[in-house]
């Protein structure tokens, strides 16, 4: 019932903003990436600023995301939820 309340308010924080937030907010995001996972790709071989350096930067975070490559996960449900910590 939280997760839903939050959900929707969230929803609704964004539906407020205006397009030059949301702008702002990607800009936002793409800076962390590049922050983050740049050093890893050029690390790997990537040069920087090419177009596979970028590639290299959205694969590590969707694996990032999606919790891809943690060594493992505990998970356990509870109301329809579940709860996963990886360690």
């Amino acid at each position: 019932m939280r997760f839903g309340f939050m959900l929707l308010i969230t929803a609704l924080l964004l539906g407020c903003s205006t397009p030059e937030d949301r702008a702002r907010h990607v800009e936002a995001e793409v800076e962390n990436m590049i922050t983050v996972f740049g050093p890893g790709c050029e690390r790997l071989g990537y040069v920087k600023d090419t177009d596979p350096w970028r590639e290299c930067i959205l694969r590590l975070s969707a694996r990032d995301d999606y919790g891809i490559g943690t060594a493992a996960k505990d998970c356990t449900a509870h109301s329809g939820f579940y709860t996963c910590t990886a360690y």
